[in-house]
């Protein structure tokens, strides 16, 4: 989405295009992380300390040192070029919260699903809820020390995900390993648009 404007004087700096990414996944995958790892800004954070509310809601098992949950949004920036400007939108991972997804989402031009392969199935609403949508997605294997590690194609059988549906590994805290996955997005997006295009019959 393009916020300039025609009628500004001419040899203005143009402003940039502004695109809209969700990251997406189960309960303590590491979005806050990631988001927070890339943002060149300090991300905006609606994370609550998890209380004994959440027990037998919020699974731990995995996650037990997992402190606090994102209840609403992570939002973070990171400008891609002079003319391009990434806007990241991470979700809440529980089902309780999933109400915003549908805000969350619109506008969107792809997502990160990111996956943790001791909690493989935790992906499958994400994945569900993308593939509905139609929204570009890739999964991001974010590599948790102590996780047994599996080969790509072995993630992808697991998630019964279509051939074409990028699936790579990443380390969630590290800003190039993040950025990586976010440039692999972009690309997928932007050839499934092209796709579609075709599809439609556009020239």
């Amino acid at each position: 989405m393009d916020y300039g404007h025609s009628d500004r004087p001419a040899g203005a700096t143009p402003l940039p295009t502004a695109i809209k990414i969700l990251v997406a996944g189960g309960f303590g995958v590491g979005k806050t992380t990631m988001v927070g790892a890339v943002s060149e800004t300090r991300p905006l954070r609606t994370e609550e300390v998890l209380t004994e509310s959440g027990v037998g809601i919020d699974d731990l098992s995995g996650v037990e040192g997992k402190t606090t949950t994102t209840v609403a949004m992570d939002f973070g920036r990171i400008t891609i070029s002079d003319d391009l400007v990434l806007y990241l939108f991470g979700t809440p991972g529980q089902d309780r919260f999933w109400f915003v997804w549908d805000e969350l989402a619109l506008g969107a031009i792809g997502a990160v699903v990111l996956a943790d392969t001791r909690r493989l199935a935790d992906c499958f609403p994400s994945i569900d809820y993308f593939e509905g949508r139609g929204t570009p997605f890739v999964v991001a294997v974010n590599c948790f020390e102590g996780a047994r590690a599996y080969r790509l194609d072995e993630v992808q059988a697991a998630l019964n995900l279509d051939p074409g549906v990028p699936v790579l590994l990443c380390d969630a805290r590290q800003r190039e390993s993040s950025k990586e996955v976010l440039v692999t997005l972009m690309e997928h997006a932007m050839k499934t648009r092209e796709a579609r295009r075709r599809a439609a019959g556009g020239n």
